[in-house]
């Protein structure tokens, strides 16, 4: 998506997300699931859109809170298809709450979701999308691409000579630096 060090920059909802998310390695568990289920959202829609509504949907779902939206129940899912702040899609609200759930068995089987996608890489794009759709719901191709770019997991997010590489590379040196030997 190096299109996007073209059209970002500048622009009030892709240039912030462009200049300090998209791309940058996280191990926060929240913020892997938000970017998840953004990814999610967005399937089949504009970025821009997911973009507007991004505040709206972190309100909706608890601030992504994984183990808030894995305990939802009906009412929940009463309460997201009517809420317009959201994307009102049934398929797309259960597959978030699935998804919270599994990442929760991701904790006791391999210490959380950034563990489960440390001991899965490298690999590439097609063997992910086969490991994602086993694992997780509403996952495909695009999906999980833009997953694994935005965290930083595959490269693309940005080109090589777009500025915030520079940054990017300086997180990541950071968090190889604070890694015990």
């Amino acid at each position: 998506m190096s299109w996007y060090c073209d059209v970002a920059p500048g622009h009030p909802e892709h240039g912030p997300y462009h200049d300090t998310e998209y791309g940058f390695p996280t191990r926060d568990e929240t913020v892997l699931f938000e970017r998840l289920c953004l990814e999610v959202f967005q399937a089949g829609l504009s970025w821009l859109l997911i973009l507007k509504r991004r505040p709206g949907l972190n309100a909706a779902f608890d601030g992504f809170n994984v183990d808030t939206v894995a305990a939802y129940g009906e009412a929940d899912i009463t309460r997201l298809l009517g809420d317009a702040r959201i994307i009102r899609n049934r398929l797309k609200v259960n597959a978030i709450i699935h998804n919270a759930q599994v990442l929760q068995g991701l904790r006791a089987s391999h210490g959380g979701f950034a563990h489960w996608i440390d001991v899965h890489a490298p690999r590439d794009l097609e063997d992910w999308v086969k490991l994602f759709r086993k694992t997780f719901r509403f996952t495909g191709k695009e999906v999980v691409n833009e997953f694994l770019m935005s965290t930083g997991t595959l490269p693309g997010a940005h080109r090589a000579d777009c500025p915030v590489m520079v940054r990017i590379a300086a997180v990541r040196a950071d968090a190889s630096s604070s890694i015990p030997s």
